[in-house]
C-alpha cells in the first residue's frame, strides 16, 4: 500500500518545488566543482550545493511526513543540522590540507597570505613583503 498517493495537494505542491529547487542546487554545486578552474575553487561549489541542496530536500521531506502523519519531522531535523554542520567544517580541513601541502611543495599557484592590512604576510620580519612597514 503506499501512502504517498495519499499526500494532500496543499502538501504535495510545495514539497515537489522545495525537492526540485534541492535538487537543482546540488546539481549546479556539482557543475561548479566540474568548471572551476584550480582546487580552492572547486571546494567552494559542490558545499554550497550540499548544504542548500539538502536542506530543500529535507525540507520538502518535513513537509510531506507532515502531512500524512505517519511520524514526527526529528530525522530530517537531525539529518539537516549534521549536514550544515559537516559540510562547512569539512570544507575548511580539504582547503586547509591543500594550502598545507601547496605551501610546503613550494607550489607557484598558491594564493601569498595576507596581513589584515592587505599586504603580504610571511617575511619573518614583520614588514609585509614590501619592506616598507606597512
Amino acid at each position: 500500500m503506499n501512502h504517498l498517493a495519499e499526500v494532500p495537494v496543499w502538501a504535495a505542491v510545495p514539497a515537489a518545488v522545495l525537492l526540485l529547487v534541492g535538487a537543482g542546487l546540488t546539481l549546479i554545486g556539482s557543475f561548479g566543482m566540474l568548471r572551476l578552474s584550480s582546487f580552492y575553487d572547486r571546494i567552494h561549489a559542490p558545499t554550497l550545493g550540499t548544504s542548500w541542496g539538502t536542506a530543500g530536500v529535507v525540507m520538502a521531506s518535513m513537509i510531506v511526513f507532515s502531512a500524512l502523519g505517519s511520524r514526527p519531522v526529528l530525522h530530517e531535523l537531525l539529518l539537516g543540522v549534521f549536514v550544515t554542520l559537516t559540510t562547512p567544517v569539512t570544507l575548511m580541513l580539504l582547503g586547509r590540507a591543500a594550502l598545507y601541502r601547496d605551501r610546503t611543495e613550494g607550489n607557484p599557484d598558491v594564493p601569498a597570505m595576507l596581513s589584515l592590512d592587505g599586504s603580504e604576510a610571511g617575511t619573518g620580519d614583520g614588514r609585509g613583503s614590501r619592506g616598507n612597514g606597512v
